[in-house]
Formats: C-alpha cells, sequence, structure tokens
C-alpha cells in the first residue's frame, strides 16, 4: 500500500491538470497558431504566461497508480490495477473475459 499522502498528492495533481487543461490547450495553440502568425516577442509572452500557470498542472507531472494500492508502477491502463492485484483478481476469477494462460 502506497503513502496516503502520494495518493493525496496524486489526487490534488489531477484536480489542478482539470482546472488549468483549457487554459493551457489554448495558448499552446495560440503559440502553434499558423493562420494568424505571432511575432517572437508575443509568442515569448505567450510561453510565460504558460510557465506561470502552476507546475503540477501541467499534465506530464501525473503518474498513473493502482486502483486499489496506490502503487504507482507496473499499472495496466485497461484494468487500472499494477500487475500484483491483476494477476491476484484474474486467479480469483474476478474479472470478467481475463483469462489466466496455461500451457
Amino acid at each position: 500500500m502506497a503513502k496516503k499522502s502520494l495518493i493525496q498528492r496524486e489526487k490534488k495533481r489531477q484536480k489542478l491538470e482539470q482546472k488549468y487543461h483549457l487554459i493551457r490547450q489554448s495558448l499552446k495553440k495560440k503559440i502553434r497558431s499558423k493562420v494568424s502568425p505571432l511575432s517572437l516577442s508575443e509568442k515569448t509572452k505567450m510561453r510565460e504566461k504558460l510557465q506561470s500557470l502552476p507546475r503540477n498542472s501541467a499534465p506530464t507531472r501525473l503518474h498513473r497508480r493502482c486502483f486499489l494500492t496506490g502503487r504507482p508502477r507496473a499499472n495496466y491502463r485497461d484494468f487500472g490495477l499494477s500487475g500484483h492485484v491483476l494477476r491476484e483478481m484474474v486467479y480469483e476469477c474476478l474479472l470478467p473475459g481475463a483469462t489466466r494462460s496455461s500451457w
């Protein structure tokens, strides 16, 4: 089980990312726009605005965690579980459609 403080920190990052998503997206779109090209000084101002946003609001700072244990590594996107928990649940037939291999 992961520390509760780390799980809460990750939840806080998710909230911040959702809050600033549209602002970040619109600034990036303005910087990249080819329809109405901006001057170099205008682009630097846009980049400064982008950098002034909270650091934890960037989507790259998010880390996927296991839904049950909070483990940050070896997660499967389809299930939202770490490999260890996924294997246990498959063995107990708790995941529909997942079968364990046998040869």
